[in-house]
């Protein structure tokens, strides 16, 4: 049964909005928002608001109070929970709430859910409606890292780059600083603190010598967690003089090297207390899907690829771009040697070519943010 009045579709249009509350304080839990009503008026609404806490059915319940329940609707963006973790099942709490009706935005593909909590329900007698359409995609698109991890293992990846009107990302002398304006790079400093890891290939971390950390708007006392640092150096070139391995202490770094590596370099690398960990394949796509292979076991849900273009292209060529975010300068370079931002095999023909899903535009300060959505999971 899938979602068929007007007052369904509000109310699990507000959960979505609700579990956006919850972004950046609850992984690696997904964000969650939960609404219940009767007869069209809300009797309580609630989110998952931080890891180890209750989870968004059980505050929404909670917000309730003494009302009775057992003519209203529970509507949530995610299927509810049916184990015990930091917090019990939310399939339990709603069962003994007296709920008689639950709508859900969309479902949980972990193997501890996948669709048991809603089976759990009905075999109680509570009937699950399922959302459609564009509230599906609105409840799925909520979680991708989340659920990209839980199909597959890997981080969800956001790609971001910066390039002119001829789509370059640098010079034919290497120069890049700055392409986008400073609106732009605040942007991408937000981007940071809303990830598990920071990517970059060993040219970009040689070249800039960044610290890869997240600073909106110039703060970072404020911040509670900073991302992790990695960084694709198949030989372990990264010097133990550079700014990402003198942070190491305070923000992890992992260094992602091939089996070329020399045992020297990498010792002296994990000696500086950089995490190093060795991607094997046949060629560099194949290692780009191991190191993410490993990192998703260690639990990185999401990343924002930095690049530079080679290594950039070497995630194209993996099919482990997720999304990308391109900010188009007024600037022109010119030259065949200029660098673009995505390098790699590419394809042959234009049918070859990956379409993206959805395509958006947006005006930040004076360049234009290209986003698209390549995959959804």
């Amino acid at each position: 049964m899938t979602i068929g009045t007007e007052t369904d579709r509000v109310h699990m249009g507000r959960a979505i909005e609700l579990a956006q509350r919850g972004t950046g304080t609850v992984k690696p839990n997904p964000v969650v928002g939960a609404v219940i009503a009767r007869d069209g008026e809300v009797l309580g609404e609630g989110w998952h608001e931080r890891y180890g806490a209750a989870h968004a059915e059980v505050n929404a319940i909670e917000a309730c109070g003494l009302a009775d329940l057992s003519d209203a609707t529970l509507y949530v963006s995610l299927e509810p929970c049916c184990h015990e973790g930091k917090t019990p099942p939310c399939t339990e709490a709603i069962m003994q709430s007296g709920i008689r009706r639950v709508v859900v935005g969309s479902d949980d593909p972990t193997e501890k859910a996948a669709g048991r909590g809603l089976g759990i329900l009905r075999d109680e007698g509570i009937e699950v409606v399922l959302a459609d359409g564009e509230l599906a995609t609105q409840a799925r698109l909520l979680n991708q890292a989340f659920r990209k991890q839980a199909r597959v293992g890997r981080p969800w990846v956001l790609f971001k780059s910066a390039m002119t009107l001829d789509g370059k990302v640098a010079t034919r002398a290497g120069d890049s600083k700055w392409i986008s304006g400073e609106d732009s790079r605040e942007r991408a400093h937000q981007w940071r603190t809303e990830v598990d890891a920071v990517v970059v290939g060993i040219g970009t971390a040689l070249a800039d010598d960044p610290q890869l950390t997240a600073r909106p708007e110039g703060q970072t006392a404020e911040l509670e967690r900073q991302p992790r640092r990695v960084v694709f150096d198949s030989l372990a070139r990264l010097p133990p003089t550079s700014q990402l391995v003198g942070l190491a202490a305070q923000t992890p770094l992992t260094v992602v090297v091939s089996r070329a590596a020399a045992r020297a370099d990498t010792d002296a690398l994990e000696a500086a207390g950089v995490q190093v960990l060795v991607a094997t394949g046949e060629n560099e796509p194949a290692r780009v899907r191991s190191a993410l292979d490993q990192l998703g076991a260690a639990g990185v849900s999401s990343v924002l690829l930095e690049g530079g273009p080679h290594l950039a292209g070497a995630f194209l060529d993996a099919g482990e771009i997720d999304e990308l975010r391109l900010f188009l300068a007024p600037l022109l370079l010119g030259g065949s040697t200029a660098r673009d931002p995505l390098e790699g095999e590419g394809v042959e023909t234009i049918s070859q070519a990956l379409r993206a899903l959805t395509f958006e535009c947006e005006r930040v300060g004076e360049d234009l943010l290209i986003s698209a959505r390549l995959r959804e999971w």
